[in-house]
């Protein structure tokens, strides 16, 4: 397993993190035991960093999590989220009693004294101009509550507001083979201030594994089913908002040119690394098999520039006028 420098941390950690939402709710039934496997997987493929939040199964992601670290007395960055359990999500509830309350929470739920990474998940757009809201934070490392803090944002705009502040330390944001706004200016801009790329989303929700049809069906719990039209949350965390029959059409092209020895899987997490800026990739898995391919792509060679280029082209043909000025 390859290592990057998280920026403003100092933490070596693994090209390829693991994403523990699946694991907690929202993809579908995963019992405790797949989830375990898949994380003990995870580990002993050199696997460093585990990004998780609280509303992920309402602190079952958090609570399996705690119980794998347990188990391995080995340095592991875990990075989890806070604010969207409020309800309603709402810029007045990111204050100093809430962020308490939801980093007591998590260190309850981890098993832990002070968390390495936290980030604030998705908030609404006036929280980046509330200055306040990061003093909290600022106050929590102080308090020793958390080590460090970021943000998980839905556009390049809430990214770009966010590193402003200089207690920001990373970005988790969508990138992949649909997604490509973030590797435009966004990615230069983090270059510039020493702030972490987190790459989340980087299957487009299972569209890239190359694996889905026409006729796939989706369990009622899983987003994929019930937030196609953004019901729930943002409808680009979903097939990162592309729609799904014109997504799937592109995955076929993509397969065209796929090189040889990859999974699709493979194909799209690579492409991620080939940009240095990523601090981290988190794909998610549901069983060990899962974690193990994802794993095995930071050994895979480099992508060529032809194939770069063909997929920058199939980007610009299928995606690029429905989602890249969206996000």
């Amino acid at each position: 397993m390859n290592l990057r420098i998280f920026d403003g941390c100092g933490w070596a950690v693994s090209e390829v993190g693991f994403g523990a939402w699946a694991i907690g709710s929202g993809w579908g039934s995963v019992s405790d035991e797949d989830a375990l496997n898949a994380l003990r997987k995870a580990l002993d493929e050199g696997m460093n960093f585990i990004d998780t939040a609280d509303v992920y199964g309402d602190g079952r992601s958090e609570s399996l999590i705690s119980q794998v670290l347990e188990e391995r007395k080995k340095d592991i960055v875990v990075a989890t989220k806070a604010g969207r359990r409020l309800s309603p999500h709402t810029t007045e509830g990111y204050n100093r009693d809430n962020l308490t309350a939801f980093v007591e929470r998590s260190l309850k739920n981890l098993k832990v004294e002070t968390i390495d990474l936290l980030q604030l998940h998705c908030p609404p757009r006036e929280v980046y101009y509330r200055p306040e809201v990061f003093g909290i934070l600022d106050d929590l490392v102080v308090e020793g509550k958390i080590r460090y803090y970021g943000v998980s944002v839905e556009k390049v705009e809430e990214g770009l507001k966010a590193i402003e502040f200089p207690g920001v330390r990373s970005v988790q944001i969508i990138f992949n083979m649909f997604r490509q706004r973030p590797a435009e200016l966004f990615f230069h801009e983090c270059i510039e201030k020493n702030v972490a790329v987190i790459a989340r989303v980087p299957l487009a929700s299972g569209l890239l594994t190359g694996k889905m049809t026409p006729q796939t069906e989706f369990q009622p719990d899983d987003h994929r089913f019930f937030n196609r039209e953004g019901q729930s949350f943002d409808r680009g965390e979903t097939f990162s908002g592309v729609e799904y029959e014109k997504g799937l059409q592109a995955v076929e092209k993509l397969k065209a040119i796929k090189p040889e020895g990859y999974t699709m899987a493979q194909f799209a997490l690579k492409w991620i690394l080939m940009f240095p800026q990523v601090t981290t990739v988190i794909p998610g898995a549901k069983n060990p098999s899962q974690a193990s391919e994802n794993a095995r792509t930071s050994q895979l060679p480099p992508l060529t520039e032809e194939v770069m280029a063909e997929v920058e082209e199939i980007y610009e043909d299928f995606i690029f006028d429905d989602v890249h000025h969206l996000w």
